[in-house]
């Protein structure tokens, strides 16, 4: 069955139970309050920013979305995108978009307006729901994007370009549309990338969507007791598909905007929320702030907290046993995953394995996993070839780039481009990546988009930028640059210069050297991380 049939059961069942809430504690609001015939706003009496909705509202929003998206001539088998920070209408709208039959298309929010318009003309995108956040990206572009192209805008004073998605979605029937939408119909394009610069569209159907909800509900054993914490973006298969458990057990969610260690402890005590979502750095900002006395977890409500897992990037033991120590009744879990096999699951640590923590684990909930060699064949325990996946959450392809499929998709196994290996026991090791991409902080980041914008710099002769391992975010994206011969360049130059990319795109470590390349004009990238990996670890302890 399609994803949705689990919303309009939700609806039918626990109409009336909240099953959103969204915080944002960068805006305080004041708390009316009521002295005798006087409303007064009390000065010091300031709470975060928080709307809900229940289950019931969800569907009726959903339905009013896609009525309206219908109305419009939008039909089964075309494209929606969804340029949104996550916000109570995010999910609505991305469930909206799949009830018409159409295809959701959620885009990056730090995509630039270049990017945007390719993603959407990539995706053949027919319709583009967008936030305040990207007005500016927007109508940079609107005169380009909005030929035969609807332009939704979610939020306050809509700009003159665009449609007011708040009031038009409001005038039309709560009543679902009668669309018949099967496991094998089309359901969602994600963008991914490897090192060569724009990202690719990922082609999804329905029985991906669905294998990935009923996946991260058997990881996790989501119950209708439990409350998720949700902090990373909505657009990323992670977040979403992590989600989806709570949509299975229909269980209370948190959409929590922010990552300060005070913001996420408060509001796992104060919503009462029993599992959390981190990424490496987050964790590691938590035990930094508890290290030094910031945070005092006696001072918040936490012993519902029953499981924090990781994921995005390679987890250190180190981390988890300090973890541990501070608390010891967290069920701990790990998964891995991409964007091609819908998000995270398809290989799973499981809460019983913390023994085994550094593995990214064993095959997931209806998966298949083997490493193999240049030729496809599976290698030795303990040998280091190529992960390749199997099951009903691999995507159908890349969307118009038949060659890019092929080189992924063979004999119904994905090609991960991740090197591991595994040990006696059947856990698998993250090795190394045959892609250059470099993950940061739980980001992809592709060397190729940086060394293009560093090469424009008239004092820099050639540049390469690399992943180099790093405490706190996994890996910092590191350039060496080759400069003009005989000119001066410093440091400093370069990073102004890099302050027109945005700003999680900039390296962070900058190195002045020769830069290797082999016969065919190739830059040696792994002799490069060879030479500069030793000695940013010693740089790393010494900041530690």
């Amino acid at each position: 069955m399609p994803i949705t049939d689990f919303l309009v059961k939700n609806a039918k069942q626990y109409g009336n139970d909240v099953c959103l809430v969204e915080v944002n504690p960068d805006i305080q609001e004041k708390r009316r309050v009521t002295w005798r015939d006087y409303e007064l706003i009390e000065p010091a009496a300031t709470c975060h920013y928080r709307r809900e909705i229940t289950w019931g509202v969800f569907d009726e929003k959903a339905n009013r979305f896609a009525n309206l998206l219908m109305s419009r001539g939008i039909r089964k088998g075309d494209k929606v995108a969804i340029l949104l920070m996550n916000c109570l209408e995010w999910l609505p709208i991305y469930f909206g978009i799949l009830k018409t039959g159409a295809l959701a298309v959620p885009l990056n929010f730090r995509y630039d307006s270049e990017e945007i318009q390719y993603c959407l003309d990539l995706a053949e995108a027919d319709v583009l729901v967008f936030g305040p956040e990207f007005i500016g990206r927007i109508e940079g572009i609107a005169d380009d994007i909005i030929t035969n192209r609807l332009l939704f805008y979610v939020g306050g004073n809509c700009p003159s370009f665009a449609e007011d998605y708040d009031k038009l979605a409001a005038n039309f029937s709560s009543v679902a549309p009668a669309v018949t939408v099967t496991d094998d119909d089309d359901a969602a394009i994600y963008f991914s990338s490897g090192t060569t610069g724009f990202p690719k569209a990922i082609l999804h159907k329905h029985t991906s969507l669905m294998h990935s909800a009923i996946c991260e509900q058997k990881h996790h054993g989501q119950t209708r007791d439990d409350i998720f914490l949700c902090i990373p973006p909505l657009y990323h298969t992670g977040a979403k598909m992590h989600w989806f458990g709570s949509l299975v057990s229909g269980s209370r969610a948190i959409l929590l905007k922010g990552v300060n260690p005070k913001t996420i402890l408060e509001t796992v005590s104060s919503e009462k929320c029993t599992i959390v979502w981190l990424l490496v750095p987050w964790a590691q900002d938590i035990l930094e702030a508890l290290d030094i006395g910031e945070l005092n977890k006696e001072d918040y409500t936490l012993g519902q907290w029953r499981l924090m897992h990781i994921g995005a990037q390679p987890v250190p033991q180190s981390l988890i046993k300090r973890w541990k120590e501070y608390f010891p009744g967290h069920d701990y879990d790990t998964n891995y995953g991409l964007s091609e096999s819908i998000g995270p699951g398809c290989v799973h640590l499981g809460v019983e394995n913390i023994h085994k923590v550094g593995a990214i684990g064993k095959a997931g909930y209806g998966w298949e996993v083997k490493i193999v060699d240049e030729d496809g064949n599976e290698v030795a325990q303990g040998s280091v070839g190529e992960l390749v996946i199997k099951g009903p959450g691999v995507m159908t392809c890349y969307y118009n780039n038949e060659e890019a499929t092929a080189e992924v998709l063979k004999d119904g196994w994905l090609y991960s481009g991740d090197m591991a290996q595994m040990d006696e026991d059947g856990f698998i090791y993250l090795v190394d990546r045959k892609k250059d991409v470099i993950i940061s902080g739980g980001e992809n980041l592709y060397p190729v988009q940086i060394e293009d914008f560093i090469r424009k710099y008239t004092k820099v002769k050639d540049v390469a930028v690399i992943g180099l391992p790093d405490k706190r975010l996994g890996e910092i994206a590191t350039a060496i640059i080759e400069t003009v011969k005989g000119v001066s360049c410093t440091e400093e130059e370069i990073n102004e210069f890099c302050k027109e990319m945005p700003r999680y795109k900039r390296p962070r470590k900058i190195i002045f050297a020769d830069i290797p390349r082999n016969p065919t004009g190739k830059i040696e990238k792994p002799k490069l991380r060879e030479i500069y990996h030793s000695s940013n670890l010693i740089y790393d302890q010494n900041k530690g």
